[in-house]
């Protein structure tokens, strides 16, 4: 008998795979699948080593298998008694405390009260009318620091948001053929074809057979990323979590609560395209379990990148007021995640409220770096990525080192990948070109943070024109997503349409 086994992809990459057996095998949920991602979990998280032992040599004498290495699902169903089995650890590992708990905390108040450099809200011009978001030369107050607009005549607002959003579609496409291979096999594949130190799309012309072989591109991606075949922008959840948070404020305003992302999902969101936390999360929800429980009953990926890459919008939105922006990140993410998975969200929807404010990348930087709790994991990383990024003179040694420091970490963690994103921003000192070959070249989660990266690079350049038509021509001003009435929708139509969402009250 033939089945369809859905196994492929850990974000972004998922398509059914027909094959034999009797069982539908569908990744990031079935609990056998999940039990050696929360026992890597719980050792990242700090809790009680000798009982995360006892869970893990339970679950290997009982034949339980380790996390699939390389797609979301085992290739063949747990007999029953494993599965109970695999629920019941589960609930255990959940029970133990994590000895990181009290300087990461999830609740807001609780990482408002552990952030003391929080960003104030923006002071108003005069009376309490805001700045007007396209007049050049508008300033804006970010925490203590006074930031003037810079006058450029010609790059308002609209513009700015323009290549913001066409910035996180070239640098997602850009990283979209080389996701989920090593560092190594990206290098090989970029100097194979001339193109290392990465400057331009990656090809697959005039790559040797067996190095294509060793170091396959992307199954899916490959056919729409490849410099020859790039028409539009694909299809992405990297580019449709921005869409249904545009979708989310057009319906709900900046009042939304986290009840309220829930329920667009279901109305809008397919749930085939999600993965990892945010297709636990979806699955919680269908169950019955209400946010933010969503984010944490058996959900091993609730620290990963997810929330990241759905918080520009939250950062477009509030030019000049990172807090502002965090908060609003907040809301959303903690639908799907926690502790460092939730901060890096708030990182980068303060960093791009902060360089929507006036602030170059430096100080957009450590602006998102006051809403993220000091102490915690991805404030280290952020720091590390900077720091190395200023000691280093070749991006290569960066990238190096930040492996050797943080490679023990999933691909897909929040926290190594925001290593690279600071890194990439702060090396190309906000050169759009630079930053997202950079972002990409770091490896880990290379389309995601490509798109970030591109999405913040395109701000501080203000106008499409800044970007290069190298990089936004293959584009067509066209992208293609399964979310709402939005498939096929030009990046300048979306740039207005944004607009519209940061000027409403």
């Amino acid at each position: 008998m033939t089945s369809i086994v859905a196994t492929v992809a850990e974000t972004g990459d998922e398509r059914p795979v027909v094959g034999r057996g009797d069982a539908l095998r569908v990744t990031w949920v079935q609990p056998e699948d999940l039990v050696g991602h929360e026992l890597r979990q719980a050792g990242e998280d700090g809790r009680d080593p000798r009982a995360v032992g006892v869970v893990a040599e339970t679950w290997r004498d009982a034949g339980g298998a380790p996390a699939p290495a390389a797609a979301g699902a085992s290739p063949s169903p747990a007999t029953p008694r494993l599965r109970a089995l695999a629920e019941r650890l589960l609930d255990d590992l959940a029970a133990l405390p994590g000895r990181c708990a009290d300087r990461e905390p999830t609740d807001l108040a609780a990482i408002l009260a552990a952030c003391p450099d929080w960003p104030a809200a923006p002071r108003c011009r005069s009376q309490g009318v805001p700045v007007d978001d396209d007049a050049p030369g508008a300033d804006v107050t970010v925490g203590s620091r006074h930031l003037p607009r810079p006058a450029s005549p010609g790059h308002g607002r609209v513009d700015a948001l323009h290549a913001a959003w066409l910035g996180r579609a070239v640098g997602c496409l850009l990283g979209k053929p080389v996701e989920k291979l090593p560092l190594s096999g990206i290098r090989a594949l970029a100097a194979a074809t001339g193109n290392w130190p990465l400057r331009t799309w990656f090809t697959a012309e005039g790559l040797p057979d067996d190095l294509a072989r060793a170091h396959p591109w992307n199954r899916r991606s490959a056919t729409t990323s490849l410099a020859e075949n790039i028409d539009g922008m694909p299809e992405d959840d990297d580019l449709n979590y921005p869409l249904l948070n545009l979708l989310l404020l057009q319906r709900y305003g900046r009042g939304f609560t986290t009840r309220d992302v829930a329920a667009l999902w279901l109305d809008e969101l397919p749930a085939g395209r999600t993965f990892t936390a945010e297709r636990i999360a979806y699955r919680n929800l269908l169950a019955g379990v209400e946010p933010p429980e969503t984010a944490r009953h058996h959900n091993p990926f609730r620290e990963w990148i997810g929330a990241a890459i759905r918080a520009d919008v939250h950062g477009w939105t509030h030019p000049g007021n990172p807090g502002a922006a965090a908060a609003q990140a907040h809301r959303d993410a903690v639908l799907t995640h926690t502790a460092n998975g939730v901060y890096a969200a708030m990182f980068v929807a303060a960093t791009i409220a902060a360089a929507g404010g006036g602030a170059g990348v430096h100080q957009a930087l450590a602006t998102g770096l006051t809403v993220v709790p000091p102490e915690s994991r991805l404030a280290g990383a952020v720091r590390l990525g900077i720091e190395t990024a200023r000691a280093e003179a070749e991006f290569d040694a960066v990238v190096d080192r930040l492996h050797r420091a943080l490679g023990h970490y999933h691909w897909v963690h929040a926290v190594p990948n925001a290593a690279v994103l600071a890194a990439a921003l702060t090396h190309a000192d906000g050169d759009f070109g630079g930053t997202v070959c950079r972002a990409v070249s770091g490896g880990w989660d290379t389309d995601s943070n490509g798109a970030t990266a591109g999405s913040i690079s395109g701000l501080l350049a203000g106008h499409p024109a800044g970007l290069g038509e190298r990089w936004t021509g293959p584009l067509k001003n066209r992208l293609a997503t399964s979310v709402g009435t939005f498939d096929g929708i030009g990046f300048d139509a979306l740039a207005h349409l944004t607009h519209q969402e940061a000027q409403r009250p």
